[in-house]
């Protein structure tokens, strides 16, 4: 049995770190609904809301107001949120933990979130819709951070849970090519993302060749991506970590869901292609510009597409630490990692040795 004592605040910094992902996703759903219905310039000043401090913009007048302006104010509020959130994460990690990593960590997820605010502004004050491309290319990133955070302050960063078929010869499995394959779904999801966000900010100067050549892009690397996430989790299951392969099976599953939504966003885009029109319902398909149900659909797209990616990176960085532990022969025997976390770095190992029947201990400090 492993023994995992994290301070008050480190569990904070967790919990933190939850809240982050609870609300960056549903932050980047309705940065999404703000581009489906082109509401980003619903408020055309910032950072004010039409004069009015942003805390400050009389809530009856949100509520009852057109639906773009209600999005579109509703995204800078959750993003004001998510700010403090950041902020919070940075000061329980000062105080709680010592892995300067993972405070660099939440540095990083700070930054990303004030970068990320300010391209929204700037892309309302100069109405650019390239930047309004990279605003929604680097808003997933933001998502992957907080994700990462999640994971690298969870209980299982330090508890492995080892499937018991497992031996220590396969968990030593996990080379640099198993590294670089759980690498690889991350550059391909980000990839589609800004295939997508090409798609979805079309420029006036952008030709019929490229818009049609971007579209090939993207499916084309959809079906890549869709053929090398069952790989990557047969190769990662082989090591016997199930605080691995189970999110390399979620991935699976969302990179499923997602080609059917991509599919869903063809149709209600562009009407059913030709090779399914012999499915129930495609003859006679009328394409509806922003409706209720379409929108959503489209929307959903966008969101799941972070959603891999977030989840593609948490797969890396498990990979990473499976690797290294395996790398430190902690973990050769089911259950043999007794660690102890204070909110530190340091892991206390106890192995047992049956060559001379005595207790050995391993200190082992994470970088």
């Amino acid at each position: 049995m492993s023994e995992y004592s994290p301070t008050t605040a480190a569990r904070w910094l967790h919990r933190l770190s939850l809240l982050s992902v609870c609300l960056v996703w549903p932050l980047i759903w309705v940065g999404g609904l703000v581009t489906t219905y082109d509401a980003g310039m619903a408020v055309p000043d910032w950072p004010n809301t039409y004069g009015y401090n942003l805390f400050l913009y009389p809530l009856s007048t949100w509520i009852s107001g057109p639906f773009d302006l209600l999005i579109e104010h509703g995204h800078r509020l959750l993003g004001a949120v998510v700010g403090v959130v950041a902020i919070s994460m940075l000061i329980a990690s000062i105080i709680g933990e010592r892995r300067r990593w993972v405070t660099g960590l939440t540095i990083a997820i700070l930054l990303a979130v004030i970068s990320q605010g300010a391209l929204g502004g700037v892309r309302v004050v100069f109405g650019d819709r390239t930047l309004a491309m990279i605003h929604g290319c680097f808003g997933p990133v933001v998502f992957a951070l907080c994700g990462v955070a999640v994971v690298v302050t969870s209980r299982r960063w330090f508890d492995r849970k080892w499937n018991q078929k497992a031996t220590a010869e396969k968990r030593r499995t996990l080379g640099r090519s198993a590294v670089f394959l759980a690498f690889a779904p991350v550059l391909l999801s980000y990839a589609q993302l800004v295939l997508g966000a090409q798609l979805r900010h079309v420029t006036p100067m952008a030709t019929t060749g490229f818009f049609t050549m971007t579209v090939a892009m993207h499916i084309v690397t959809a079906f890549v991506l869709w053929v090398l996430v069952p790989l990557v989790y047969w190769r990662l299951a082989r090591c016997g970590d199930l605080t691995l392969s189970r999110p390399a099976a979620w991935l699976v599953g969302f990179v499923t869901i997602q080609i059917l939504l991509g599919t869903g966003t063809w149709i209600v885009n562009y009407g059913w292609p030709h090779f399914l029109r012999w499915l129930p319902g495609s003859t006679g398909f009328l394409v509806q510009a922003k409706g209720f149900v379409d929108s959503i659909v489209v929307t959903a797209h966008v969101a799941m597409g972070s959603l891999i990616l977030a989840t593609a990176a948490a797969v890396f960085v498990q990979t990473l630490r499976t690797r290294y532990l395996a790398q430190s022969n902690i973990g050769e025997t089911v259950g043999n990692v007794d660690g102890r976390f204070s909110g530190s770095s340091e892991i206390t190992a106890s192995t047992n040795t049956d060559q001379n029947n005595a207790d050995a201990s391993a200190s082992v400090t994470t970088a």
